[in-house]
């Protein structure tokens, strides 16, 4: 009992914060008022009014800070979220006093700590003692990259409504973020092509017709079904069975100059968009960046690979590793093609700066 009550103390005397609200600020005024009247009048009963009035404010002080007090929270994400798409995470809030409920908390996310930002506010009408309440809420994470810390904040106006007080939680549970998975601005115009060199590159993939399904991004326009496509009023490609699979040879350099570091952020996500796409359509992919490989499906998932997106950085390497084999179609990107030509990568279809320039920013 002595614990229990020693942990609820520090929970109470926790930094709470106060802001009056509209009908607080009219509160005070009334009372000020009242106060001047009763001592300029010294009537016994604006005295007993302006007592009563100050022990309004002092209980709604003391049972919104009791209401407060004692609250945990915990965020739970999915297994897989990606940068700046929303996603449904599961909000818990638990009350640990072990008498006395909780009433009109509203929880919300702290947008400058670096955590997850949600939509919107969470209400409770009341937690009761000991119980642990859930709700679903969308949420987004800005960026990619490993959040350890995210930041919340309870508050309350309970009971009057005349001041609410709020209270900050941090909580600490590592949440990693893949790269976002939208067709970047540039790279999406680069698409078509690209497409078109794959097919060009594989051109012994089987003729023995498979089915008709709906157009996918990277994929060339000849493939397309006109007669299906005006039958369902959206493009349908015929798809063949295959000879062999298809492997693409990707590239990441993380050897980038410190003033080409956005350059590199883009090129993550462009990878990260094309790696996606590619394991979507069954191709086999052979992912390399500067000492790390890994092939997809054969020894892992293409989440293996998006949760290297997720956490790389830029790194100075002394040289540039070659093509691991000469028979696949290769892309690379880089801020020094010469360089990887020389190392070997001359046949590749190489995306740097100059190919691939950093979308215009818009105007603030």
């Amino acid at each position: 009992m002595q614990s229990r009550w020693q942990k609820f103390r520090r929970l109470l005397e926790g930094r709470i914060g106060y802001r009056a609200t509209r009908r607080g600020l009219w509160f005070l005024c009334v009372l000020a008022a009242m106060a001047l009247g009763a001592v300029a009048s010294g009537n016994n009963l604006l005295f007993l009014v302006l007592a009563a009035m100050l022990a309004a404010l002092l209980v709604s002080g003391v049972l919104g800070s009791l209401s407060l007090a004692g609250l945990e929270v915990d965020f739970i994400a999915p297994q897989h979220v990606f940068a700046a798409r929303g996603f449904p995470g599961h909000m818990r809030v638990r009350n640990v006093k072990w008498l006395m409920p909780s009433f009109s908390i509203r929880v919300e996310g702290i947008r400058n700590a670096g955590g997850a930002r949600i939509e919107s506010a969470v209400y409770f009408p009341v937690i009761p003692a000991g119980a642990t309440v859930e709700k679903t809420v969308e949420a987004q994470f800005p960026r990619r990259g490993a959040y350890r810390e995210n930041g919340f904040a309870f508050s309350t106006a309970f009971p009057f409504g005349f001041l609410r007080r709020s209270a900050r939680v941090t909580l600490l549970r590592e949440t990693l973020v893949y790269p976002a998975l939208e067709p970047m601005p540039g790279f999406e115009q680069m698409l078509p092509a690209i497409a078109e060199e794959m097919e060009a590159y594989y051109r012994g993939l089987g003729r023995d017709f498979y089915r008709i399904r709906p157009y996918e991004a990277l994929e060339s326009a000849r493939h397309v079904d006109w007669k299906a496509t005006a039958h369902t009023g959206a493009l349908q490609v015929r798809e063949f069975a295959r000879e062999h699979e298809q492997t693409v040879e990707l590239f990441l350099d993380r050897d980038v100059p410190p003033n080409l570091d956005d350059w590199f952020e883009h090129a993550i996500h462009c990878c990260a968009f094309l790696a996606w796409r590619l394991s979507a359509q069954g191709a086999s992919i052979h992912f390399r960046s500067n000492g790390y490989r890994l092939r997809q499906p054969e020894e892992s998932d293409i989440y293996a690979i998006l949760r290297y997106l997720a956490l790389v950085y830029p790194q100075r390497a002394a040289a540039v590793e070659g093509p691991a084999e000469q028979t696949t179609y290769k892309l690379a990107f880089t801020t020094s093609p010469e360089r990887l030509r020389q190392a070997g990568w001359a046949e590749a279809r190489i995306v740097s700066p100059r190919e691939l320039p950093l979308p215009a920013r818009a105007p603030a």
